[in-house]
């Protein structure tokens, strides 16, 4: 059920179809670090080992003030891979702000693109696994504050954002009490939550960033999840801010005009898929229920596509949000 799951949840991210191997920006320097590869979250969550292991080449940037200890941010990208005028960008303004920044790209890593990995059950494990493994090798850097290590994404990497945050993903990829300090999801995929129940997340903050107009992730879909939670008595530790008149991927400057996109799949009439230490469920109605492959394949095939284009104003006014957060939940 699990393969079907991830199957199913192809492409709930933009970009264009390939992945890029990221050239140093400048003031990076490139390091590497090893992570896993898993078949699937099943896997991961039962704690199985890995079926393989790769590689990832990573660019680490620091502010130009000196200092002995930074602040850092693991930058996750879309689906279009890593893009200097994304994921770039915003690291080059964490940076402005003091933060030290890690950037890669997972896809390219395993010599693959986002748009052909989106077809298998170990598309967003990559992503999740390849975050906590440069959280240790970040948590190793001299340089960097082993404690304020902070998460931000884009759509797919917006979903990995999250995904970090829950305790039993965690639990199985990162021994010991090491985690994220903060996580920012920029407009993510909407697909999966965590049964809500004690202990369900990290207990780190997490901010999301959603769309007004983002069809691909209705803001309805995430204020019913909240709502879900808190009536659980274990309201997730999230807060939102939703930015009027946004579309979905509104800091890609490629985006220009906003359009929609009939061919790219979505997830936008699907209930939410909840994980836990048990196979998955669907929130339906506030209340677990159980996983139902053909109904999810029908809601994916009821409304494929949806709309995506840049803002200028937002994306700035967001970076801006993300640093306020970041520098609000990490400090000394």
């Amino acid at each position: 059920m699990y393969q079907i799951l991830c199957v199913l949840m192809a492409t709930i991210a933009y970009g264009t179809a390939a992945g890029h191997c990221q050239a140093p920006q400048a003031g990076t320097t490139t390091i590497t670090f090893q992570s896993s590869t898993y078949s699937d979250f099943r896997q991961v969550l039962a704690r199985e080992p890995a079926t393989g292991t790769v590689v990832v080449r990573a660019n680490l940037g620091f502010p130009e003030q000196a200092k002995d200890q930074y602040p850092a941010v693991v930058i996750v990208h879309a689906l279009g891979g890593y893009r200097d005028e994304n994921e770039g960008y915003a690291a080059a303004e964490l940076r402005k702000s003091g933060f030290a920044t890690l950037t890669y790209d997972s896809f390219a890593a395993r010599g693959t693109t986002g748009a052909a990995m989106s077809g298998t059950p170990g598309y967003l494990p990559a992503g999740v696994v390849d975050a906590y493994a440069a959280l240790r090798r970040l948590a190793g850097e001299p340089r960097i504050d082993a404690d304020r290590i902070a998460i931000i994404g884009f759509s797919f990497g917006g979903e990995v954002a999250h995904l970090t945050a829950f305790e039993p993903l965690r639990s199985a990829l990162n021994a010991g009490p090491g985690r994220f300090a903060a996580h920012v999801a920029f407009y993510p995929a909407g697909n999966l939550g965590v049964i809500a129940e004690r202990g369900a997340y990290t207990g780190s903050a997490i901010l999301m960033l959603l769309g007004e107009k983002d069809d691909n992730l209705p803001v309805a879909k995430i204020e019913s999840y909240l709502a879900y939670a808190r009536a659980a008595g274990s309201p997730a530790p999230i807060e939102t801010v939703t930015y009027p008149g946004a579309y979905h991927a509104w800091t890609d400057p490629g985006l220009v005009p906003a359009r929609f996109y009939p061919d790219y799949v979505s997830t936008k009439r699907c209930p939410l898929i909840l994980l836990g230490p048990n196979p998955p469920v669907f929130l339906l109605d506030g209340q677990a229920k159980p996983f139902d492959p053909s109904a999810f394949a029908a809601c994916v095939a009821e409304a494929p596509g949806y709309s995506m284009g840049f803002d200028t104003a937002v994306r700035a006014q967001s970076i801006i949000d993300a640093v306020r957060f970041l520098q609000r939940n990490l400090q000394p």
